[in-house]
């Protein structure tokens, strides 16, 4: 994150600017590239909105990645408070060489399903952006009930996530851009843990004409993501993701710099049982096809 953003966050001040702990880290676990992703700070907060955030985020983005195209890939944001800027904002990503967007679950309450996201996705089946999606740190779901310092970025963070993929699923976002590649951050909330809920549950609600017909169930639906594993060194978690997601939608991912962990991480995937194949497709080569020219 540019410098100048990052004084004007609530934490991670020095960390988020540091390329240098970044390749730093990334050299000691063996990591050849990675996606620098907007972790939906508070800075806008302090900026005066997401346009000047945009602008500066966007073009220093572009400009460390030009320096170092070999060990990284850049995706841009967009002003999300001021909806007639979005689509400039994506032409300006493009001419700047980023090659995905990124964003938070939910933005003031408002799931990715809202029709202000329209454009994004259009653009980005057009032009072959995937869209890798954080969870929102802001007022995420059930933060207006529980403020709390562990409780929040624990339980609230990935239930934003994990609902707005279900409104994604069941506003029809999904099968509408159903080339877009979603990246959901952190296996997708917990949806690995509710999978057989979010089927049988919608197998009765459907007996009882309830709730409208999703063409699928909704595991099957979720065939259609990507989700990382965002520095998860636990192997139960890893497999219950394989449970639901087939090996070629996982990516490995750091979460750094809150993880610092990166080699853990890794090595957690290297000792699971599954085929090399399906190793090296969660370490490498599904993030190498995400980003094919």
């Amino acid at each position: 994150m540019p410098s100048q953003i990052a004084q004007r966050t609530s934490f991670f001040k020095v960390a988020w600017s540091d390329k240098d702990l970044l390749f730093k880290a990334m050299d000691e676990a063996g990591v050849e590239k990675s996606v620098l992703l907007y972790p939906t700070s508070d800075a806008h907060l302090q900026m005066g909105g997401w346009k000047s955030v945009c602008e500066i985020y966007n073009a220093e983005i572009a400009k460390i990645v030009r320096e170092n195209p070999d060990r990284l890939i850049g995706a841009g944001i967009i002003p999300v408070d001021s909806t007639h800027s979005i689509t400039a904002e994506l032409k300006r990503i493009k001419d700047l060489g980023l090659k995905a967007i990124s964003l938070a679950s939910s933005y003031n309450r408002k799931f990715l399903d809202d029709a202000m996201f329209t454009p994004v996705f259009e653009f980005c089946q057009k032009e072959n952006f995937p869209v890798f999606i954080h969870s929102q740190i802001i007022n995420p779901i059930g933060f207006d009930r529980v403020d709390d310092p562990l409780l929040t970025p624990v339980v609230e963070y990935v239930f934003d996530v994990t609902m707005c993929l279900g409104k994604m699923m069941m506003s029809g976002t999904l099968s509408k851009y159903k080339n877009v590649k979603f990246i959901f951050g952190h296996f997708g909330g917990v949806t690995p843990f509710i999978k057989d809920r979010f089927d049988s549950t919608y197998q009765m609600l459907r007996q009882r004409g309830i709730v409208k017909d999703l063409g699928a169930l909704p595991s099957q639906i979720f065939k259609q993501i990507y989700v990382d594993t965002s520095g998860v060194q636990s192997a139960s978690m890893l497999k219950m993701a394989l449970e639901v997601f087939d090996a070629k939608q996982i990516l490995w991912g750091s979460d750094f710099p809150a993880k610092r962990d990166l080699a853990a991480s890794i090595k957690a995937i290297e000792d699971l049982e599954i085929s090399q194949k399906n190793k090296e497709a969660i370490l490498k080569k599904n993030l190498a096809e995400i980003f094919k020219e």
